[in-house]
């Protein structure tokens, strides 16, 4: 066993380059024959005075036999890359017609190589499902751009991190490339950042695929539009990301520059498009370029329905701009109310849910003024939750300014009038949830400029919802629909939100160390197939009474690995066994719901002589 290099002439330019080869010689009837055993390819960069010992330690591995002086790491690291690729390079059936015995040294046998396969396993099934790969292909990837892509996208279900991040977990943590039959130890990070921007480039078209093929897949109706928006910050500076602008970050991360991710999403939860705005945009300025470009798109590729799906959003985007634009375009809708009145009549309520977690009614009202209609929503779970906070801070109210109070004649406490001003507005903005149901009355002496009493009254207001606990508004142009429907086609708007969290805590969307726009448009691009995936995979296990997070899920995955087993013969052989390893029951529950095979990849045995 040798390494050859042989000169290749390139057939675009005519210049030369090298390519490597590891060969093996044999004596055959016709005499000595070499045969090429694997290909190392063009970037093989071992200085020429290791090679005959990087072979050497290459065919001490395949034959079992121990090494008579240590490698040097460099060495070591390639011959055990390498050897497994060769101990994987014949396949035989995993379902052998015969048993196939052999005396094996028991104490020789080694367990060598695992790599985690489960995950992966799952999240490929839903990656073929839903023809990902073949329409990847109609835009030009090939088999190395495909495998990148594969990998970047079931790297982010199965360890969302960067794209450096997720290279090492396919070269070295991940039995991925056995499975799609790809050695992403060939990879390197240029093609992990190609792949991205060639997915971006074509990001339109292939969230329209996926749309399709999962209503194909699973039968939903599309008759409901959630729209919600997150954000996401950055280390560094990002100076190169146009997008990148400071604002409100939800992570409360408001030092770094942000991003903002729009994603709308049918009733299934399923996404129908998703863009990236700049970090500071106003929620409610977001709505109509979306819904304009998801609708365009639809046209343009005969997607287009006359009969338009119901809009549905929360107070932050639900701006009269926003509803006067909706209106404008004949879009029927559900929004939560920006308005501060409130009302809530029981006597004219019906009940739209009851549990164990409460009664939930609803009141509904026809405006005079907009000609649309009002749900007045009153939650008992609710109720209970806002007078808790309500009391705690109205308690926390009171005890500062009845302490205030009582300082004012006490020696070295605070009586200056103007100094009680400043500390009953510091004490107003500090609760300023229930600060607004007080009238607050200072006394003051003149002659000493001192405050001498301190006095308070709460009041109420019909329009401060904090006078109804548990009472919320919702908008909608829906006049046919009754007060269940409604409520519950608005309580949809919560899948989003759990979207939001999968693709925050589960997707790795935060925080992107990407300094370019479009590298960070791609990372996030990236992030939202790999929730397709995950969508699709829990829709499925719901069906079967599986309801787990994708996070728990993932738990419950870990520990199925690919091993190969390497024994020495009696009669002076090894056998390489690659194979996976048993489903736990846990294992075996997720994958007969998703029907799909117990043992991810196929068995591979190779037997070698030793030399």
């Amino acid at each position: 066993m040798y390494i050859r290099r042989t000169t290749i002439k390139s057939r675009k330019d005519g210049t030369q380059y090298y390519t490597y080869r590891l060969v093996e010689s044999e004596r055959t009837v016709k005499g000595v024959r070499q045969h090429t055993l694997l290909n190392l390819g063009s970037a093989f960069s071992l200085p020429r005075e290791q090679w005959s010992e990087l072979a050497s330690r290459i065919q001490e591995i395949i034959s079992g036999q121990e090494p008579l002086f240590e490698a040097p790491q460099e060495v070591e690291e390639l011959a055990q890359n390498y050897a497994a690729q060769l101990i994987q390079a014949k396949k035989k059936t995993s379902e052998p017609t015969e048993p196939d015995y052999c005396q094996v040294d028991i104490d020789s046998m080694e367990v060598i190589r695992p790599r985690s396969i489960s995950c992966e396993h799952v999240a490929l099934e839903a990656f073929n499902a839903l023809g990902l790969g073949e329409h990847l292909k109609k835009f030009g990837f090939n088999g190395p751009q495909l495998a990148a892509a594969t990998g970047s996208i079931i790297g982010r279900m199965c360890r969302p991190a960067s794209e450096r991040a997720t290279l090492h977990w396919l070269q070295d943590i991940s039995g991925l490339g056995e499975l799609i039959e790809y050695d992403f130890g060939k990879m390197n990070l240029y093609k992990m950042y190609s792949a991205s921007d060639q997915l971006l480039k074509n990001k339109d078209a292939i969230e329209r695929h996926l749309y399709l093929q999962e209503k194909k897949l699973f039968g939903f109706q599309e008759t409901i539009t959630l729209y919600d928006l997150t954000n996401t910050y950055f280390e560094g500076q990002s100076k190169r990301n146009k997008l990148g602008k400071r604002g409100h970050s939800k992570e409360k991360r408001s030092d770094c520059p942000l991003v903002t991710l729009a994603l709308v999403l049918d009733s299934s939860g399923f996404p129908k498009c998703s863009k990236v705005f700049e970090g500071n945009i106003s929620e409610a300025g977001t709505l109509a370029n979306i819904i304009s470009t998801m609708d365009a798109g639809r046209k343009s590729h005969d997607m287009f329905d006359a009969s338009k799906a119901t809009i549905v959003m929360d107070a932050g985007i639900a701006s009269e701009e926003n509803i006067k634009w909706i209106n404008e375009k004949e879009y029927p809708y559900i929004v939560v109310s920006r308005r501060r009145h409130r009302e809530f009549a029981e006597e004219e309520s019906v009940v739209v849910k009851q549990d164990k977690n409460g009664t939930v009614k609803v009141q509904k009202v026809i405006d005079p003024e907009s000609n649309e209609v009002q749900l007045f929503c009153h939650s008992e779970k609710r109720e209970a939750k806002e007078r808790a906070i309500q009391d705690r801070f109205t308690s926390g109210f009171e005890e500062a300014l009845t302490y205030l109070a009582s300082g004012l004649h006490i020696p070295r406490r605070m009586k200056k009038y103007h100094k009680v001003l400043e500390k009953i507005g510091r004490l107003k903005q500090r609760y300023s949830r229930v600060s607004g149901q007080y009238q607050i009355n200072v006394v003051k002496d003149e002659q000493t400029d001192n405050a001498t009493k301190l006095t308070w009254q709460r009041q109420t207001d019909q329009d401060n919802r904090n006078d109804l606990p548990g009472v919320y508004c919702l908008r909608t142009s829906h006049k046919d629909l009754d007060e269940k429907t409604l409520w519950q086609t608005y309580t949809m708007l919560t899948d989003l939100e759990a979207v939001f969290r999968s693709l925050k805590s589960e997707l790795g969307i935060r925080p992107v160390f990407h300094q370019v726009t479009e590298r960070v448009t791609g990372h996030l691009f990236i992030s939202v197939l790999a929730y397709h995936l995950v969508h699709s995979v829990r829709y499925r296990l719901k069906q079967s009474q599986i309801n787990s997070s994708w996070s728990q899920l993932r738990n419950q995955l870990e520990g199925q690995n690919r091993v190969t087993v390497s024994m020495q013969c009696k009669d002076g052989q090894t056998v390489h066994i690659r194979k996976s390893t048993r489903p736990e029951p846990r294992q075996q529950e997720i994958y007969k719901a998703l029907e799909i095979s117990l043992y991810p990849g196929p068995v591979i045995k190779n037997i070698f002589k030793q030399k």
